[in-house]
């Protein structure tokens, strides 16, 4: 089953390129950067193997996150869709006014 349940695999797939997938990855490529300063190692030449690993994780985490955040989100836009279905009272539709009946009428002071 994983972090999504499987109700979820009618939902389209996020892009490759998402927030968190971008953001995850950054913090991954710092963390590698930050190990490397820490233990006095040259900060971006030293360790570039662990680099792209590091990012390459971030990345992984960062869309399966993108993954569960659609699905939580579209599970609660279906529950919101069926709560108005069944209680149709409770979400009537206003009447329409147009904007002259709702703006004052406008009189210049000179």
């Amino acid at each position: 089953m994983g972090l999504v349940p499987e109700e979820a695999k009618g939902l389209p797939p996020p892009g490759i390129v998402n927030r968190n997938s971008v953001w995850l990855g950054l913090l991954g490529w710092a963390n590698a950067v930050l190990h490397n300063s820490v233990n006095r190692r040259p900060a971006l030449k030293a360790g570039v193997h662990r680099q792209v690993l590091s990012i390459t994780i971030g990345w992984f985490i960062g869309y399966h996150l993108t993954k569960y955040e659609k699905y939580k989100y579209a599970k609660l836009d279906r529950d919101m869709s069926e709560y108005i279905r069944h209680h149709p009272n409770e979400f009537q539709q206003k009447e329409r006014k147009t904007f002259a009946e709702i703006v004052e009428p406008f009189h210049a002071i000179r």
